[in-house]
């Protein structure tokens, strides 16, 4: 009876894992339809009004123009003329609004502009955030270097790396990782620090094979 208990509970379990993903990504797959489909709603009617068309049609027609536009603008843009014209915009929207700097941000970090992303180059570090003689580290990204030694780095926090704090510290409190990289990185905090051993592992293990080898030669 105890075994049927716990296999019942197992393959439960196992159900509520394998499908509850597939219900949650539905439900945000169907949220970001219909809030799509309210922006545009405006378009869609005067699409059907003017051809009588299907909604669903409609707004399927009024989503791709919006997807070609976008393509187009991003042509636009890669060219000389339209970068400059997207800089003077830039400046301008970020007089007309305070916020547009810090949207646009996000969105260059959510889409991964790898040439504009502060991550792009960064260095999976783990910092003794509390001194040299505390064992204790957290999980950083170096950002930049100082003139005077010091290194820059971002803390994120977990469950949401898009927040954070920015510290300034000596060099020698930092312990680089060069095998891991920044998205692995930023699974581990997604999962608050599940991963942690699989994301540092790697290159310790390169490290202590070189320090054999070379103690070896």
């Amino acid at each position: 009876m105890e075994k049927l208990k716990i296999f019942i509970r197992k393959a439960l379990i196992g159900g509520v894992l394998v499908l509850l993903p597939v219900v949650v990504i539905g439900f945000v797959f169907r949220w970001l339809f219909f809030l799509i489909t309210d922006l545009i709603q405006p378009l869609t009617n005067y699409t059907v009004q003017q051809y009588g068309l299907p909604e669903l049609v409609a707004d399927s027609l009024v989503i791709l123009l919006i997807i070609a536009l976008c393509f187009v603008v991003g042509t636009l843009v890669s060219t000389g003329i339209g970068r400059w014209l997207h800089n003077h915009f830039d400046q301008y929207l970020v007089k007309l609004a305070p916020g547009y700097r810090l949207v646009k941000e996000i969105v260059i970090q959510i889409f991964g502009d790898s040439d504009k992303s502060p991550f792009a180059k960064g260095e999976v570090v783990r910092v003794k955030l509390f001194g040299e003689h505390c064992e204790t580290t957290v999980t950083a990204i170096v950002t930049d270097r100082l003139a005077d030694g010091n290194v820059s780095i971002f803390m994120p926090t977990g469950p949401n790396p898009t927040s954070g704090n920015i510290y300034h510290v000596p060099e020698n409190l930092v312990t680089y990782y060069p095998d891991a990289s920044v998205e692995q990185m930023m699974k581990s905090i997604i999962a608050c620090g599940a991963g942690s051993e699989k994301l540092f592992a790697q290159s310790s293990q390169k490290e202590k094979t070189k320090t054999s080898k070379q103690k070896i030669s």
